[in-house]
């Protein structure tokens, strides 16, 4: 039932070419590639099958242009937030909006407390169920040679207003959507020595928090 070695090999490349792109060529998305990355986010896991994902186009420039306003707020406030390094978050790009050839914002249905399977002791597993479609749609993206950038620099209210959302539905990502010039070697927060990819060892336990595995995952 596994897949063949150059199917399997696609998928790995996929995941591990996958890149949070800011940068953008401008240009289209075929409607029909669009509506295969929608279609792949669709078929994400959700915990009870609550598919709480829902998908909102942003086609007006004039939202796209206050929605870009509602990110530059947020970004100038999480700098300040940010101490000793508000200078260097402020010289990263960390955002595409005006320069992707779609916007799409994913958000959170509203009547979600109807899910009880799976949500009764862990009510955040909607927003989980959600992050797996917006990675499906990333994945597919790379597939299709398209950048994603994943935008949460929001105030979410602002947003939800903005878009008119009815109560209850929360906004969660902002995805700029398009062409570019080339996918980033690295995560280009790594790149710009933000942060770093944590070893993979340090993750991972057996049986108690912290205890090391009785038998290490060799590595390929």
């Amino acid at each position: 039932m596994a897949f063949s070695a150059a199917e399997r090999g696609a998928v790995y490349r996929a995941i591990f070419e996958r890149r949070d792109m800011r940068h953008f060529t401008g240009g289209t998305v075929a409607p029909d590639a669009m509506r295969r990355l929608l279609t792949a986010a669709h078929h994400a896991p959700s915990v009870g099958f609550m598919q709480p994902w829902r998908f909102l186009r942003v086609a007006s420039s004039t939202l796209r242009t206050r929605l870009h306003e509602l990110v530059e707020q947020e970004r100038r406030v999480t700098a300040q937030a940010l101490g000793e390094r508000e200078e260097a978050f402020m010289r990263l790009k960390v955002e595409g909006l005006r320069e992707a050839a779609e916007l799409w914002v994913v958000a959170l249905a509203d009547g979600r407390e109807k899910h009880i399977f799976g949500r009764r002791t862990l009510p955040q597993m909607d927003l989980a169920s959600a992050a797996c479609a917006i990675q499906n749609l990333w994945l597919a993206a790379r597939a299709e040679g398209l950048g994603v950038g994943w935008v949460s620099l929001f105030d979410p209210m602002a947003v939800a207003d903005l878009l008119q959302m009815p109560a209850g539905a929360e906004p969660i990502a902002l995805l700029c959507i398009g062409p570019v010039h080339a996918f980033y070697e690295e995560p280009m927060l790594q790149k710009e020595r933000w942060a770093k990819r944590c070893a993979l060892d340090d993750l991972l336990f057996e049986d108690a928090w912290g205890q090391a595995l009785g038998q290490p995952v060799p590595k390929p």
